[in-house]
């Protein structure tokens, strides 16, 4: 059968760090309650000449180079974002032509915090269906423009940036030996939107609007959610919580994901955590740890790794990969 093999990786930061200590000089705020309730130290935030397509393309471009390849050996591009430079035509076409490309099909997928998971998920399909060979998978976000910077609750959570994978098609065996994506599973339930959500929109207000969240309500659910659909995973493989090398979960909260691998039963020294360097970058967050335990080497080839996320709406999701 066909496996989505990880061929490249790559990770792209705005050049400005915001710290908690500058953040209590705009809201009223402190470094060790920030700390204290979410493990956020510092998050990246973009410039205005920094969108989430430059750091797209940033992000594609490192992962195109660690695997070798050229914007002519990809033809999917799929790219996770809740913060679009437009709102249309879609991020990934913009990314697709400063890439060089003229060839292939590429689009959006929303999801907000699952939009990673949600975009390697649909780029699987798509190379496991013949559909494509090479895809190139982007998490880029830029949240910081949507964020009302007066509401202490939200503006300390969120930062900037992208990170980008390059899944390719390779025949394998069919068993859990094999390279790649070994089962993904995604849900979504529209009756919490009010928990999680931006009040704006072009058929709504024809504004941009602002990320509005109910804290509690959206931790109450999370922890339940995300065990929920990786004991769903865990099912669809034979697998557990001991058969995993790495957790790799949306960074949001190290309350949250503390909490989810107590309940699942997995190591803490298996969980991949970036929130206090990057904070809460949405669909970018997973490719940007992802790349963090490459690069310092804990991530190697043939790891079992969970990845997993929960995001405005709701929507949740998760993904199995052999490396």
């Amino acid at each position: 059968m066909i496996r989505s093999v990880v061929r490249g990786y790559g990770a792209c930061l705005p050049r400005r760090v915001v710290t908690n200590q500058e953040l209590e000089g705009v809201v009223d705020t402190t470094d060790e309650w920030i700390i204290q309730r979410t493990g956020i130290r510092q998050r990246y935030v973009a410039s205005d000449d920094e969108t989430t397509c430059t750091l797209g393309e940033g992000a594609a471009r490192a992962a195109l180079k660690k695997a070798g390849l050229t914007p002519d050996d990809i033809d999917l591009i799929i790219v996770a974002t809740s913060t679009p430079d437009n709102t249309f035509p879609a991020a990934a076409v913009d990314i697709q032509n400063r890439l060089g490309m003229r060839h292939g099909a590429a689009f959006d997928v929303q999801a907000v915090c699952t939009g990673f998971v949600y975009a390697v998920t649909t780029a699987d399909a798509y190379l496991r269906g013949g559909l494509a060979k090479r895809a190139l998978v982007i998490g880029s976000e830029t949240f910081s423009r949507i964020l009302d910077w007066k509401d202490r609750t939200t503006c300390v959570l969120f930062g900037d940036g992208a990170g980008a994978i390059i899944l390719e098609a390779v025949e394998s065996a069919g068993d859990l030996g094999d390279r790649g994506v070994l089962a993904s599973k995604l849900r979504s339930d529209g009756s919490h939107k009010d928990k999680l959500y931006v009040d704006g929109g072009p058929s709504s207000t024809q504004t941009v609007g602002h990320l509005r969240m109910q804290g509690r309500e959206v931790f109450k659910h999370a922890v339940g959610m995300i065990t929920d659909v990786i004991e769903s995973v865990f099912d669809a493989t034979g697998m557990t919580a001991e058969d995993i090398d790495w957790f790799v979960p949306h960074q949001a909260n190290k309350r949250i994901i503390d909490a989810s691998a107590r309940k699942l039963g997995i190591d803490p020294e298996k969980v991949v955590i970036t929130v206090e360097r990057y904070g809460n970058t949405s669909a970018a967050s997973i490719p940007l740890a992802l790349v963090d335990a490459i690069e310092d080497g804990r991530i190697k080839e043939n790891d079992i790794v969970l990845l997993e996320a929960m995001g405005g709406g709701f929507t949740w999701g998760a993904v199995m990969v052999r490396w």
